[in-house]
């Protein structure tokens, strides 16, 4: 019995461990859409919206591929699904190369949208597993453990990429540009683009590798979720009015479509909006959000739920979510104070040298610190009591992650018509909206 115990308990934290793996490559591919969207707007000669379209590519592919996701993994298993995905990415990563020698937006585009199609499938696995393998009340801690490792290489993979595309960018603004004849403008963009061939064929060789490790793994290929008696496609497209009618889990999923948005606009378009302020370090700026968001997990570690409960984690994020936008919206650009007061001791380090960020670079950072329990307090509290529907909802919930494809470039073409502060009301009502859920919406159980 005890062997037996010790071997079901060796089996779990193998099992946390190659799903912690797997969330730090969400994190890696996911969060260098910031640093890629200034860079493309260079190389491609793109004004912000068309940038943005960055972050649509990539996110809407989570709205197309998680129902045809949720059929692929009741065909061929967890464990094989997670590799699949792996591979899909590391399909993805490869179209850079064509992309980057042609600077040919459509085709960065199509790469993005095969690497999204890659994680819906990697995520529509993962997410439910975390949160059924061990205790209900404890998912959200788990959750949080993931996030540390999704967020950890958000803030690696702008840094990295940072360095290895965005050195020597002065030779590349605008008026520098301008100088140049036709042809010597090309050669110019062209060698920027082609900065990107080796660092996505290095992120496709490593995703190809892990697709093999995750399959010889003994990942378990199976979760204990209750079945429904169809598990076709179409049986799923059925069973999505019947979850429908479920009044918490509908509200779940767009408190879940919203939250994303947000955490988007946090993570991605504030490089946009450093770009916007002509900050030379703007194609970082990820990073400082990303810094935030590891530091709410770590939060939510420790306090949930030996002090604070899911919803109460929920209720407290949106608060500091809208606080942080007023913030945001309200504060001096060209004052460093917020930033200088809390963190500018950090300089004093003699390994440390980070920039003042401008107070409103520095709320929308901190947003990362309001919406890293976001994520993990919603989904429990979406799939609790779902029995047969888990399954049709955790698809519904990655749907809900195109929420980052359309609520960003809304908040982008936004700007370019009333300012990038003034846009940022956007964020104020969706946080309302959290905030109600974590409340009142996540306990109606039944429609009236």
């Amino acid at each position: 019995m005890a062997q037996s115990s010790t071997t079901k308990q060796g089996s779990y934290v193998l099992s946390i461990g190659i799903i912690g793996a797997l969330f730090f490559i969400f994190g890696f591919i996911t969060w260098l859409n910031g640093t890629l969207i200034p860079f493309l707007q260079t190389a491609c000669e793109l004004n912000a919206f068309e940038a943005s379209l960055v972050i649509l590519a990539f996110y809407i592919a989570y709205f197309v591929m998680a129902l045809p996701s949720s059929f692929v993994l009741k065909k061929v298993g967890y464990k094989n699904g997670m590799s699949l995905g792996l591979l899909v990415m590391s399909i993805g990563a490869l179209i850079f190369i064509p992309a980057a020698y042609s600077r040919m937006f459509g085709v960065f585009l199509t790469g993005l949208f095969i690497m999204g199609t890659g994680l819906a499938l990697l995520q529509t696995a993962s997410n439910p597993y975390i949160t059924i393998i061990g205790p209900r009340e404890s998912a959200a801690a788990r959750i949080s453990i993931m996030g540390i490792c999704n967020k950890m290489a958000g803030f690696i993979s702008p840094l990295i990429l940072s360095a290895l595309v965005m050195h020597g960018m002065e030779k590349f603004k605008d008026e520098n540009l301008k100088l140049l004849d036709e042809v010597a403008k090309m050669e110019a963009l062209n060698e920027l683009a082609s900065r990107l061939v080796p660092p996505y064929i290095i992120i496709a060789i490593a995703l190809f590798l892990l697709a093999i490790m995750i399959k010889l793994s003994p990942l378990p290929d199976t979760i204990d979720v209750e079945e429904h008696e169809d598990e076709s496609l179409m049986g799923f497209i059925r069973q999505i009015p019947g979850a429908l009618k479920i009044p918490h889990m509908l509200l779940g999923v767009i408190a879940l479509f919203v939250y994303v948005g947000v955490e988007v606009m946090a993570g991605d378009s504030i490089s946009q909006f450093g770009r916007n302020l002509h900050l030379d370090y703007a194609s970082t700026l990820t990073s400082f959000t990303m810094a935030f968001m590891v530091a709410g997990y770590i939060l939510g570690i420790i306090s949930i739920p030996k002090y604070i409960s899911q919803s109460q984690a929920l209720r407290v994020s949106a608060i500091l979510g809208a606080i942080f936008a007023v913030g945001a919206i309200y504060s001096n650009p060209n004052d460093t104070s917020y930033f200088t007061s809390s963190l500018g001791w950090l300089n004093s380090l003699s390994f440390i040298n980070i920039p003042m960020l401008p107070n409103p670079v520095f709320f929308i950072a901190l947003l990362g610190l309001a919406n890293a329990l976001m994520w993990p307090a919603i989904w429990p509290l979406v799939l609790q009591d779902l029995g047969k529907f888990t399954k049709v909802a955790s698809a519904l919930l990655i749907m809900g992650i195109a929420g980052g494809a359309l609520i960003p470039p809304t908040y982008i073409k936004l700007s370019m018509a009333i300012g990038y502060q003034n846009a940022l009301w956007i964020m104020v009502p969706i946080y309302l909206f959290i905030l109600y859920y974590a409340i009142w919406g996540y306990k109606i159980r039944k429609a009236k």
